[in-house]
């Protein structure tokens, strides 16, 4: 069996997009100096930039991100309440505290710090002495903690991500990715809610000690709610942000920037970009009828196809000729098909980027052809079947 790819007649969708067709992939529609990026919508989960996307790449201070979640979880669980403490020991006051010369709460030696404060801590002000706090705490050791991230990692779907420490500082194995930074962002605005407005706090004080957001996006009035900044000498410059725009969330993340400064413009023209250049346009009604997918040995020569529900697409304000799809599947299709079974997937594609894949499946069933019609398909599949 190979892959087909069948082109249903763009007309059935009254848009002049070359949508449906097969063709080479096109440049992308945005540019950027980050080495890395990816961003997505996050009501659907539609990407709308990638740029080598999956490399292996040091989260640093991002992977506080996979703390929090673990934290948030704990929390959502009933684990942990934000009333409860944690003791700040010896290890955390000096690997992440005053004395480690890194982002910190200043949280005391042997002092008891209440969840919620720990939190803000880390969120906002990237504590490490926070993440260590949280991690001892939770597991007993920073090393526990890190394997539960992992482990966790798993459980949500980031097939990639692997954690050494709760802080992000340098650590070898510790390797993460854009593509998947993003979407643990995106997982945190979707499962927790209410803890994911500390990542949108302007500051915090504690220990008398105020200091402000550490993510540049948040002072830029452009909607900005979250989420995390990291640096280090083999990744560059990262930042996982999120904006919001006329009911538009959209989740970025890059790497791979060369400054602090470099990484803030970046950041808010890329999210800027897709919070303001794509319009969300339903192509296909529930039930409706997508294209159709060829059936061997068949009472029916093919099979028509739709999805579990309406199809919506993001399209590019500008340059929709940008802007294509086409119906994927290994076939042809044997006989019987029952209505209902997966057949194959709609792939849209905005420029060289993958943007949408939308699973469909048999709009009726088709049962055994006759020893006649059985015989001419394998007769077909035997003079063309190779060409595939």
């Amino acid at each position: 069996m190979q892959l087909r790819v069948f082109p249903p007649l763009a007309g059935v969708l009254g848009l002049a997009l070359l949508l449906l067709c097969i063709g080479p992939a096109s440049a992308q529609l945005f540019e950027t100096k980050a080495a890395q990026a990816f961003m997505i919508d996050a009501d659907t989960g539609t990407v709308l930039f990638s740029k080598d996307a999956d490399k292996p790449i040091q989260p640093a201070s991002m992977a506080k991100l996979m703390t929090m979640e673990v934290v948030f979880n704990a929390i959502k669980s009933g684990r942990l309440t934000l009333d409860d403490t944690f003791v700040v020991s010896e290890n955390a006051w000096r690997t992440g505290g005053a004395p480690s010369g890194t982002s910190t709460m200043f949280a005391k030696l042997k002092s008891a710090v209440r969840i919620e404060d720990l939190i803000q801590g880390v969120t906002v002000q990237a504590a490490n002495d926070g993440c260590i706090v949280l991690a001892e705490g939770m597991a007993g050791s920073e090393g526990n903690f890190a394997a539960q991230m992992t482990e966790r990692a798993r459980q949500i779907g980031l097939a990639k991500s692997t954690f050494v420490n709760s802080t992000g500082l340098p650590a070898d194995g510790q390797q993460t990715s854009v593509r998947e930074l993003a979407m643990l962002a995106l997982h945190l605005w979707r499962d927790y809610p209410d803890l994911y407005r500390y990542y949108g706090l302007k500051d915090f004080t504690w220990n008398k000690i105020s200091q402000r957001n550490r993510n540049p996006l948040l002072a830029m009035d452009i909607g900005a709610d979250g989420l995390a900044v990291g640096s280090s000498e083999v990744s560059g410059f990262g930042i996982v942000g999120s904006v919001s725009h006329n009911g538009v969330r959209v989740i970025a993340a890059m790497s791979g920037l060369a400054s602090d400064k470099e990484r803030a413009e970046e950041a808010r023209k890329l999210l800027e970009w897709g919070a303001r250049s794509f319009e969300k346009t339903e192509i296909f009604a529930k039930d409706e009828v997508v294209g159709q997918a060829q059936v061997f040995g068949g009472a029916k020569a093919g099979v028509t196809l739709k999805a579990k529900g309406p199809i919506a697409i993001f399209l590019p304000v500008a340059n929709r000729d940008k802007l294509r799809a086409s119906i994927v599947y290994d076939g042809p299709v044997a006989a019987p098909v029952e209505e209902g079974q997966p057949v194959g997937a709609l792939r849209v594609w905005i420029g060289d980027t993958l943007s949408q894949e939308t699973p469909l499946f048999a709009a009726e069933s088709i049962g055994v052809g006759t020893l006649p019609q059985r015989a001419l398909d394998a007769v077909k599949e035997l003079a063309v079947g190779w060409l595939r």
